[in-house]
Protein backbone atom coordinates (compact mmCIF):
# COMPACT_ATOMS: atom_id res chain seq x y z
CA UNK A 1 0.00 0.00 0.00
CA UNK A 2 1.59 3.48 -0.98
CA UNK A 3 2.11 5.61 2.04
CA UNK A 4 -0.13 8.61 2.22
CA UNK A 5 2.65 10.93 3.75
CA UNK A 6 6.06 10.88 3.34
CA UNK A 7 9.54 13.41 3.24
CA UNK A 8 11.47 13.42 -0.01
CA UNK A 9 14.98 15.52 -0.81
CA UNK A 10 16.73 16.05 -3.93
CA UNK A 11 19.89 18.58 -4.17
CA UNK A 12 21.65 20.36 -7.03
CA UNK A 13 24.38 22.02 -7.46
CA UNK A 14 25.57 25.39 -9.56
CA UNK A 15 27.44 25.82 -12.87
CA UNK A 16 30.71 26.76 -10.24
CA UNK A 17 30.70 23.63 -8.40
CA UNK A 18 33.83 22.04 -9.08
CA UNK A 19 32.62 19.26 -11.12
CA UNK A 20 30.42 21.33 -12.80
CA UNK A 21 33.13 23.23 -14.01
CA UNK A 22 34.34 19.67 -15.65
CA UNK A 23 31.15 18.80 -16.77
CA UNK A 24 31.24 22.65 -18.28
CA UNK A 25 34.62 22.23 -19.72
CA UNK A 26 33.90 18.26 -21.43
CA UNK A 27 30.52 19.60 -23.37
CA UNK A 28 32.48 23.03 -24.54
CA UNK A 29 34.89 20.79 -26.33
CA UNK A 30 31.83 18.25 -27.43
CA UNK A 31 30.44 21.63 -29.31
CA UNK A 32 34.19 22.34 -30.70
CA UNK A 33 33.96 19.68 -32.41
CA UNK A 34 30.86 19.70 -34.04
CA UNK A 35 31.50 23.47 -34.70
CA UNK A 36 34.53 23.20 -36.21
CA UNK A 37 33.21 19.69 -38.13
CA UNK A 38 30.95 21.59 -39.78
CA UNK A 39 33.32 24.13 -41.02
CA UNK A 40 35.72 21.66 -42.75
CA UNK A 41 32.93 20.15 -44.09
CA UNK A 42 33.32 16.75 -41.86
CA UNK A 43 29.95 14.67 -41.93
CA UNK A 44 28.94 14.77 -38.21
CA UNK A 45 27.89 11.23 -38.28
CA UNK A 46 31.88 11.35 -38.21
CA UNK A 47 32.94 13.11 -35.17
CA UNK A 48 33.75 11.42 -31.82
CA UNK A 49 34.19 12.50 -28.74
CA UNK A 50 34.52 11.17 -25.04
CA UNK A 51 35.95 14.02 -23.10
CA UNK A 52 36.95 14.03 -19.44
CA UNK A 53 37.89 16.81 -17.30
CA UNK A 54 39.98 17.11 -13.81
CA UNK A 55 40.48 20.37 -11.77
CA UNK A 56 42.15 21.75 -8.47
CA UNK A 57 43.91 24.42 -7.53
CA UNK A 58 44.83 26.74 -10.41
CA UNK A 59 44.71 23.17 -12.33
CA UNK A 60 42.72 21.73 -15.78
CA UNK A 61 43.64 18.77 -17.31
CA UNK A 62 41.68 17.73 -20.46
CA UNK A 63 41.70 14.14 -21.27
CA UNK A 64 39.92 11.12 -23.44
CA UNK A 65 39.17 9.82 -27.06
CA UNK A 66 38.51 12.31 -30.23
CA UNK A 67 37.89 11.79 -33.88
CA UNK A 68 36.95 14.81 -36.46
CA UNK A 69 38.40 18.24 -37.21
CA UNK A 70 42.03 18.36 -36.47
CA UNK A 71 42.12 21.10 -33.48
CA UNK A 72 45.25 22.32 -32.11
CA UNK A 73 46.41 22.15 -28.39
CA UNK A 74 45.82 25.92 -28.34
CA UNK A 75 42.49 25.51 -29.51
CA UNK A 76 41.15 23.05 -26.43
CA UNK A 77 43.07 25.81 -24.05
CA UNK A 78 41.07 28.52 -25.10
CA UNK A 79 37.77 26.93 -25.24
CA UNK A 80 38.44 25.51 -21.20
CA UNK A 81 39.24 29.48 -20.65
CA UNK A 82 36.37 30.68 -22.50
CA UNK A 83 34.03 28.17 -20.16
CA UNK A 84 36.14 28.90 -16.91
CA UNK A 85 35.88 33.03 -17.66
CA UNK A 86 31.96 32.57 -18.25
CA UNK A 87 31.33 30.82 -15.02
CA UNK A 88 33.18 33.77 -13.14
CA UNK A 89 35.94 32.48 -11.70
CA UNK A 90 38.89 35.30 -11.41
CA UNK A 91 40.10 33.92 -7.94
CA UNK A 92 43.71 33.43 -7.11
CA UNK A 93 43.36 29.50 -6.28
CA UNK A 94 41.55 28.89 -9.67
CA UNK A 95 41.93 32.07 -12.26
CA UNK A 96 40.25 31.21 -16.19
CA UNK A 97 43.42 33.20 -17.32
CA UNK A 98 46.47 32.04 -14.98
CA UNK A 99 44.87 28.25 -14.53
CA UNK A 100 47.28 25.71 -15.92
CA UNK A 101 45.42 23.45 -18.63
CA UNK A 102 47.20 20.43 -20.18
CA UNK A 103 45.46 18.52 -22.77
CA UNK A 104 45.65 15.02 -23.06
CA UNK A 105 42.97 14.39 -25.79
CA UNK A 106 44.16 11.36 -28.76
CA UNK A 107 42.56 9.30 -31.04
CA UNK A 108 39.31 7.20 -30.22
CA UNK A 109 40.36 3.42 -30.35
CA UNK A 110 40.02 1.71 -33.36
CA UNK A 111 38.28 -1.49 -32.28
CA UNK A 112 35.66 0.54 -30.97
CA UNK A 113 35.74 2.26 -34.02
CA UNK A 114 34.71 -0.32 -36.29
CA UNK A 115 31.79 -1.39 -33.60
CA UNK A 116 30.58 1.97 -33.76
CA UNK A 117 30.83 3.03 -37.50
CA UNK A 118 28.07 2.33 -40.21
CA UNK A 119 29.39 0.45 -43.32
CA UNK A 120 28.00 -1.44 -45.81
CA UNK A 121 24.52 -3.02 -44.49
CA UNK A 122 25.24 -2.34 -40.99
CA UNK A 123 24.05 0.47 -39.29
CA UNK A 124 25.50 2.77 -36.79
CA UNK A 125 25.88 0.53 -33.59
CA UNK A 126 26.01 1.97 -29.73
CA UNK A 127 28.88 3.15 -28.11
CA UNK A 128 29.22 1.12 -25.15
CA UNK A 129 26.74 -1.28 -23.29
CA UNK A 130 24.52 0.09 -20.72
CA UNK A 131 20.75 0.78 -19.60
CA UNK A 132 19.46 4.06 -19.43
CA UNK A 133 15.96 5.49 -17.91
CA UNK A 134 14.02 8.20 -18.53
CA UNK A 135 11.30 9.29 -16.21
CA UNK A 136 8.65 12.15 -16.23
CA UNK A 137 6.02 12.90 -13.76
CA UNK A 138 3.11 15.51 -12.99
CA UNK A 139 4.52 17.36 -10.28
CA UNK A 140 5.46 20.08 -11.81
CA UNK A 141 4.65 21.87 -15.40
CA UNK A 142 7.62 20.08 -17.09
CA UNK A 143 6.73 16.82 -15.75
CA UNK A 144 9.69 16.57 -13.50
CA UNK A 145 9.76 16.19 -9.68
CA UNK A 146 9.48 18.78 -7.79
CA UNK A 147 12.35 18.36 -4.71
CA UNK A 148 15.01 18.67 -7.93
CA UNK A 149 12.81 21.33 -9.89
CA UNK A 150 12.89 23.78 -6.86
CA UNK A 151 16.62 22.84 -6.32
CA UNK A 152 17.52 24.31 -9.83
CA UNK A 153 15.14 26.71 -9.78
CA UNK A 154 16.27 28.48 -6.25
CA UNK A 155 20.54 27.86 -7.49
CA UNK A 156 19.57 29.02 -10.81
CA UNK A 157 17.86 32.36 -9.68
CA UNK A 158 20.89 32.96 -7.34
CA UNK A 159 22.95 32.32 -10.41
CA UNK A 160 21.29 35.14 -12.35
CA UNK A 161 21.57 37.76 -9.97
CA UNK A 162 25.04 37.02 -9.28
CA UNK A 163 25.77 37.02 -13.33
CA UNK A 164 23.96 40.34 -13.37
CA UNK A 165 25.69 42.45 -10.55
CA UNK A 166 22.90 42.44 -8.39
CA UNK A 167 24.37 40.61 -5.75
CA UNK A 168 28.13 41.16 -5.86
CA UNK A 169 29.15 39.45 -2.76
CA UNK A 170 28.08 35.81 -4.10
CA UNK A 171 30.78 33.53 -5.65
CA UNK A 172 30.00 30.85 -8.64
CA UNK A 173 30.35 28.15 -6.22
CA UNK A 174 26.75 26.80 -4.65
CA UNK A 175 24.55 23.79 -3.28
CA UNK A 176 20.87 23.34 -2.80
CA UNK A 177 18.96 20.81 -1.49
CA UNK A 178 15.11 20.59 -0.56
CA UNK A 179 13.06 18.58 1.61
CA UNK A 180 9.18 18.22 0.75
CA UNK A 181 6.54 16.89 2.28
CA UNK A 182 4.12 14.81 0.22
CA UNK A 183 0.32 14.14 0.97
CA UNK A 184 -1.20 11.23 -1.27
CA UNK A 185 1.45 11.54 -3.90
CA UNK A 186 1.16 15.21 -4.01
CA UNK A 187 4.06 18.09 -2.87
CA UNK A 188 2.38 19.81 -0.19
CA UNK A 189 4.95 21.66 1.79
CA UNK A 190 9.07 22.35 2.24
CA UNK A 191 10.28 20.99 5.66
CA UNK A 192 13.76 21.94 5.32
CA UNK A 193 15.91 23.98 2.79
CA UNK A 194 19.70 23.97 2.30
CA UNK A 195 21.62 26.82 0.60
CA UNK A 196 25.36 26.75 1.03
CA UNK A 197 26.94 29.71 -1.14
CA UNK A 198 30.57 30.66 -1.96
CA UNK A 199 30.98 34.35 -0.79
CA UNK A 200 33.28 36.70 -1.99
CA UNK A 201 33.62 39.12 0.50
CA UNK A 202 35.50 37.12 3.89
CA UNK A 203 33.82 38.77 6.36
CA UNK A 204 29.90 37.20 5.57
CA UNK A 205 28.51 35.32 8.26
CA UNK A 206 25.56 32.59 8.05
CA UNK A 207 22.94 35.36 9.07
CA UNK A 208 24.75 37.71 5.94
CA UNK A 209 24.08 35.21 3.72
CA UNK A 210 21.00 34.23 4.91
CA UNK A 211 19.63 37.66 4.18
CA UNK A 212 20.91 37.46 0.84
CA UNK A 213 19.87 34.10 0.24
CA UNK A 214 16.09 33.64 1.60
CA UNK A 215 14.15 36.04 -0.53
CA UNK A 216 15.60 34.17 -3.97
CA UNK A 217 14.61 30.95 -2.12
CA UNK A 218 10.51 32.17 -1.01
CA UNK A 219 10.14 33.74 -4.48
CA UNK A 220 11.08 29.95 -5.99
CA UNK A 221 9.02 27.97 -3.87
CA UNK A 222 5.13 27.88 -4.61
CA UNK A 223 3.59 30.30 -2.00
CA UNK A 224 2.69 28.69 1.34
CA UNK A 225 4.85 26.20 1.03
CA UNK A 226 7.77 27.80 3.20
CA UNK A 227 6.51 28.08 6.70
CA UNK A 228 7.10 28.73 10.43
CA UNK A 229 8.10 24.81 10.64
CA UNK A 230 10.19 24.57 7.69
CA UNK A 231 13.80 24.52 9.30
CA UNK A 232 16.56 26.72 7.26
CA UNK A 233 20.47 25.64 6.75
CA UNK A 234 21.91 28.68 5.06
CA UNK A 235 26.17 27.89 4.60
CA UNK A 236 25.77 25.86 7.48
CA UNK A 237 29.68 25.66 8.29
CA UNK A 238 29.95 29.03 8.98
CA UNK A 239 32.48 30.34 5.73
CA UNK A 240 32.50 29.79 2.38
CA UNK A 241 34.75 32.30 1.42
CA UNK A 242 37.04 29.26 -0.77
CA UNK A 243 34.93 27.34 -3.06
CA UNK A 244 35.12 25.78 -6.67
CA UNK A 245 38.31 23.88 -8.13
CA UNK A 246 40.56 25.42 -4.88
CA UNK A 247 38.39 23.66 -2.51
CA UNK A 248 37.89 20.54 -3.47
CA UNK A 249 38.60 18.71 -7.04
CA UNK A 250 36.54 18.38 -9.66
CA UNK A 251 35.25 15.73 -12.30
CA UNK A 252 33.26 15.64 -15.32
CA UNK A 253 30.49 13.04 -14.24
CA UNK A 254 29.98 12.76 -10.75
CA UNK A 255 27.09 14.70 -10.43
CA UNK A 256 24.88 12.16 -12.21
CA UNK A 257 21.39 12.25 -9.98
CA UNK A 258 21.63 16.12 -10.24
CA UNK A 259 21.98 16.05 -14.19
CA UNK A 260 18.77 13.49 -13.97
CA UNK A 261 15.80 13.03 -11.58
CA UNK A 262 16.72 13.94 -8.31
CA UNK A 263 17.03 10.43 -6.89
CA UNK A 264 13.18 10.26 -7.64
CA UNK A 265 13.75 7.52 -10.79
CA UNK A 266 16.45 5.19 -11.51
CA UNK A 267 19.82 5.80 -13.06
CA UNK A 268 22.10 3.33 -15.51
CA UNK A 269 24.78 4.82 -14.37
CA UNK A 270 26.60 6.47 -17.26
CA UNK A 271 27.38 10.11 -16.91
CA UNK A 272 26.14 12.67 -19.97
CA UNK A 273 28.93 15.50 -20.02
CA UNK A 274 31.59 15.53 -23.08
CA UNK A 275 30.03 12.78 -25.01
CA UNK A 276 29.25 12.70 -28.34
CA UNK A 277 25.99 11.27 -29.06
CA UNK A 278 26.77 7.71 -31.00
CA UNK A 279 27.61 7.33 -27.14
CA UNK A 280 23.96 6.12 -25.67
CA UNK A 281 24.54 6.89 -22.00
CA UNK A 282 23.90 10.57 -23.26
CA UNK A 283 21.50 9.79 -26.29
CA UNK A 284 19.36 7.01 -25.34
CA UNK A 285 18.87 8.79 -21.81
CA UNK A 286 17.68 11.50 -23.99
CA UNK A 287 15.46 9.56 -25.82
CA UNK A 288 14.13 8.04 -22.91
CA UNK A 289 13.14 10.79 -21.00
CA UNK A 290 11.53 12.30 -24.13
CA UNK A 291 9.26 8.92 -24.48
CA UNK A 292 8.46 9.11 -20.82
CA UNK A 293 7.54 12.84 -21.15
CA UNK A 294 5.35 12.19 -24.10
CA UNK A 295 3.32 9.84 -22.27
CA UNK A 296 2.85 11.56 -19.13
CA UNK A 297 1.57 14.56 -21.68
CA UNK A 298 -0.80 12.14 -23.91
CA UNK A 299 -2.83 11.45 -20.37
CA UNK A 300 -1.54 7.77 -20.66
CA UNK A 301 0.02 7.77 -17.34
CA UNK A 302 0.65 10.06 -13.93
CA UNK A 303 4.24 8.54 -13.69
CA UNK A 304 6.36 6.54 -16.19
CA UNK A 305 10.06 5.06 -16.02
CA UNK A 306 11.29 3.75 -18.90
CA UNK A 307 14.35 1.93 -19.29
CA UNK A 308 16.32 0.65 -22.41
CA UNK A 309 19.32 -1.10 -23.11
CA UNK A 310 22.29 -1.62 -25.38
CA UNK A 311 25.05 -3.45 -26.37
CA UNK A 312 28.10 -2.08 -27.82
CA UNK A 313 28.31 -2.19 -31.60
CA UNK A 314 24.94 -3.09 -31.91
CA UNK A 315 21.85 -0.67 -32.94
CA UNK A 316 18.72 -1.19 -32.04
CA UNK A 317 17.96 -1.50 -28.27
CA UNK A 318 18.14 -5.21 -26.38
CA UNK A 319 15.14 -4.06 -24.06
CA UNK A 320 12.47 -1.59 -23.35
CA UNK A 321 11.16 -1.22 -19.72
CA UNK A 322 7.56 0.77 -19.08
CA UNK A 323 6.47 1.38 -15.13
CA UNK A 324 3.49 3.60 -14.76
CA UNK A 325 3.46 2.99 -10.74
CA UNK A 326 0.17 1.83 -10.78
CA UNK A 327 -1.25 5.45 -12.24
CA UNK A 328 -1.53 4.20 -16.06
CA UNK A 329 -4.79 4.43 -18.34
CA UNK A 330 -3.21 1.51 -20.56
CA UNK A 331 -1.32 -2.02 -20.79
CA UNK A 332 2.40 -1.62 -20.17
CA UNK A 333 3.29 -3.98 -22.55
CA UNK A 334 1.45 -2.71 -25.21
CA UNK A 335 2.81 0.74 -24.50
CA UNK A 336 6.30 -1.26 -24.62
CA UNK A 337 5.34 -1.77 -28.44
CA UNK A 338 4.15 1.57 -29.17
CA UNK A 339 6.77 3.37 -28.13
CA UNK A 340 9.50 1.02 -30.01
CA UNK A 341 7.00 2.01 -32.90
CA UNK A 342 7.26 5.66 -32.29
CA UNK A 343 11.04 6.38 -32.65
CA UNK A 344 13.43 4.48 -33.69
CA UNK A 345 15.87 3.92 -30.79
CA UNK A 346 18.90 3.37 -32.63
CA UNK A 347 21.82 5.96 -31.75
CA UNK A 348 21.11 6.99 -35.36
CA UNK A 349 17.69 7.18 -35.06
CA UNK A 350 17.99 8.76 -31.82
CA UNK A 351 20.44 11.61 -33.26
CA UNK A 352 17.73 11.92 -36.60
CA UNK A 353 14.64 12.72 -34.37
CA UNK A 354 16.17 14.76 -31.50
CA UNK A 355 18.29 16.81 -34.09
CA UNK A 356 21.28 15.67 -31.63
CA UNK A 357 24.50 16.43 -33.95
CA UNK A 358 24.37 20.08 -33.70
CA UNK A 359 26.71 22.21 -30.94
CA UNK A 360 23.75 22.20 -28.17
CA UNK A 361 25.32 20.58 -25.18
CA UNK A 362 27.70 23.04 -22.98
CA UNK A 363 24.26 24.73 -22.07
CA UNK A 364 23.27 21.18 -20.20
CA UNK A 365 26.06 21.20 -18.53
CA UNK A 366 24.20 22.87 -15.63
CA UNK A 367 20.85 22.88 -13.61
CA UNK A 368 19.56 19.70 -15.39
CA UNK A 369 19.44 17.94 -18.94
CA UNK A 370 15.84 17.63 -18.36
CA UNK A 371 12.97 19.41 -17.24
CA UNK A 372 14.36 22.53 -19.70
CA UNK A 373 12.67 24.80 -22.56
CA UNK A 374 13.22 23.69 -25.96
CA UNK A 375 15.62 25.85 -27.63
CA UNK A 376 14.87 27.28 -31.04
CA UNK A 377 18.03 26.23 -32.74
CA UNK A 378 17.63 22.65 -31.28
CA UNK A 379 18.76 22.16 -27.53
CA UNK A 380 16.85 20.28 -25.23
CA UNK A 381 14.54 18.82 -28.55
CA UNK A 382 14.03 15.63 -26.14
CA UNK A 383 11.63 17.96 -24.02
CA UNK A 384 9.05 18.64 -26.82
CA UNK A 385 5.99 16.74 -26.27
CA UNK A 386 5.21 16.48 -30.24
CA UNK A 387 4.27 12.56 -30.15
CA UNK A 388 1.48 13.13 -27.34
CA UNK A 389 -1.16 13.40 -29.84
CA UNK A 390 0.09 10.44 -31.70
CA UNK A 391 -0.17 8.53 -28.49
CA UNK A 392 -3.37 9.83 -27.03
CA UNK A 393 -5.46 8.88 -30.31
CA UNK A 394 -3.36 5.67 -30.61
CA UNK A 395 -4.91 4.26 -27.34
CA UNK A 396 -8.15 6.08 -27.99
Amino acid sequence: MARSSYLFTSESVSEGHPDKVCDRISDEIVDLYFREGEKAGIDPYQIRVACETLSTTNRVVIAGEVRGPLLSRDQIIATARGAIRDIGYEQDGFHWDRAQVEVLLHEQSADIAQGVDAVGNKDEGAGDQGIMFGYACRETPDLMPAPLHYAHGILHALSQARRSGQEKKLGPDAKSQVTLRYEHGKPVAATQIVVSHQHSDESLTSLDMAAIIKPYVLATLPQGWVSKDTVWHINPTGKFFIGGPDGDAGLTGRKIIVDTYGGAAPHGGGAFSGKDPTKVDRSAAYAARYLAKNVVAAGLADRCTLQLSYAIGVAEPLSIYADLHGTGQVDEGKLEDVLMQAMRLSPRGIREHLKLNRPIYARTSAYGHFGRKPDEDGGFSWEKTDLADKLEAHFA
